[in-house]
């Protein structure tokens, strides 16, 4: 079925999906959640299908993690989906409201965006939490992932869709193109006629192909070359910890720290602490004269490096005199996605939560808590680095559109 066909379909479930009561809604991701259960055995089977053919094609360690579906993990995405249920609804909040001197009553509501297309790589858990958190939502989603994880995908959306049509709901609100070519992505980036907006999900290479290519709306999430400044008054022991905990609690997350900002005064005293922690994931560092100067055992870095999201078990570090380098080097090297300093000063991490222009700003903290859960705003499409309609982690209100309702008797202007 073309891309074009499967657009014409989930516009045919926006008046249902218009009228859709929360309760509905809930009952239908009841259905998902348990499906998903149901379906278990056949999810991993297919999911084995893929992990094999990603080996043979010499896919790392971190992208085989995100590949990878078990028992646990379906469980988890499984729980998320009732978690989405158990949200309240986004949809038909009363925003502002207003009355007029001649009697107009003027209302802002909370309404579905519409049919939003999701392009994503090897993630197949993002097949049923973007699912979710579009149903929820009152969207129709038409999803694409990558050729890595076409067997998941397809028996996550079978699930899906098969639940979809038990609670009443057409199966079309919930569609995957399983032509994992460039063409169906460029495809899809061109159809304005069906799709009300385009939300990437991947590495940088993706969002940048898809921000420059389409026609279609984009809603841009990012990459996360995300970093952690150990300042001159940090405590040494908490910055390893929460550095190690960054890297390596999950590589393959764009939440991970990936560079390792230091300053001067402490590098020759903190870096080996750190990598003494790293050592223990067999972390390889890469940093620059400063950095190989205090651990003469780690390897040199090149520019790149400082832009660079790993997704593995490397890391950059850069040596810097005062606390204004470290801003101007992050903000120039950063994805805007998560940064965090280290430190003992509140004058530091004042300025440094200002100066630093990205989605979510720590102080003494992992960046591995930028998700949607943790902030407590349930699933997320994803982490949002752009900065007009939404920016850090989209849940349902940020999947939702306004339109003015006006109230009249009979007034003319």
């Amino acid at each position: 079925m073309s891309v074009k066909e499967l657009g014409i379909k989930a516009k045919r479930t926006q008046n249902f999906l218009s009228m859709v009561t929360t309760e509905d809604k809930n009952r239908a991701l009841s259905c998902i959640a348990q499906a998903l259960i149901n379906e278990k055995e056949n999810i991993i089977n297919a999911n084995k299908t893929d992990l094999e053919n990603g080996r043979a094609a010499g896919l790392n360690e971190g992208l085989l993690d995100r590949l990878m579906l078990d028992s646990a993990r379906i469980e988890a995405v499984a729980s998320g989906v009732r978690e989405v249920a158990a949200l309240e609804d986004a949809c038909g909040k009363v925003v502002y409201e207003y009355k007029k001197d001649n009697g107009l009553v003027i209302r802002k509501i909370t309404v579905p965006i519409g049919v939003i297309g999701i392009i994503y790589e090897a993630r197949p858990n993002v097949t049923a939490d973007a699912a979710a958190l579009c149903l929820k939502s009152g969207n129709a989603v038409i999803l694409r992932g990558g050729k890595e994880a076409i067997n998941s995908n397809t028996a996550i959306t079978n699930a899906m869709r098969g639940a979809l049509k038990k609670a009443g709901f057409p199966e079309d609100c919930i569609q995957l193109v399983e032509d994992t070519s460039r063409e169906s992505a460029n495809e899809m980036m061109t159809m304005n006629e069906y799709l009300d907006c385009l939300i990437p999900r991947g590495g940088k290479g993706l969002i940048k192909a898809v921000v420059a290519n389409s026609t279609v709306p984009v809603i841009e999430t990012g990459s996360g070359n995300c970093h952690i400044f150990v300042d001159e008054t940090a405590d040494i022991e908490m910055a390893a910890n929460i550095i190690f905990n960054a890297k390596t609690q999950r590589i393959s997350v764009c939440n991970a720290c990936e560079s390792l900002v230091i300053h001067s005064a402490v590098i020759e005293k903190a870096l080996p602490v750190i990598k003494a922690r790293l050592d223990e994931k067999s972390v390889e560092i890469r940093g620059d004269e400063r950095a190989k100067a205090a651990c003469p055992d780690i390897l040199p870095a090149t520019e790149e490096d400082f832009y660079t999201e790993y997704l593995d078990y490397i890391i950059s570090v850069k040596t810097v005199d005062s606390l204004e380098e470290a801003i101007d080097h992050i903000n120039e090297h950063s994805t805007k996605h998560s940064e965090a300093i280290i430190t003992r000063s509140k004058e530091n991490a004042d300025k440094f939560m200002q100066c630093i222009d990205s989605s979510s700003v720590y102080v003494n903290a992992s960046t591995r808590f930028t998700d949607g859960g943790e902030f407590g705003l349930g699933a997320e499409i994803g982490i949002l680095t752009q900065k007009l309609h939404a920016r850090g982690p989209m849940g349902l209100a940020q999947l939702t559109s306004t339109k003015y309702l006006i109230y009249g008797d009979g007034q003319i202007r």
